[in-house]
């Protein structure tokens, strides 16, 4: 869990702290950092959402 101000985590968009988290050990920060913040809006997050089903069909996973 995150310390600091109400578990808020600095640098990344309200409301987007657990994708972050749930990243965080597979991807590292930074990377993780980018893809939370990239889902600001419903939009966004759901043309994220079909690019990873893709590419885990790709890999065939």
């Amino acid at each position: 869990m995150p310390k600091g101000k109400g578990g808020r985590i600095r640098g990344i968009v309200a409301g987007r702290g657990r994708v972050y988290e749930a990243l965080k050990g597979r991807l590292g920060k930074t990377s993780a950092a980018k893809i939370a913040n990239a889902g600001k809006t419903k939009a966004d997050r759901s043309r994220m959402a079909r690019k990873a089903a893709r590419t885990r069909r790709a890999k065939g996973e």
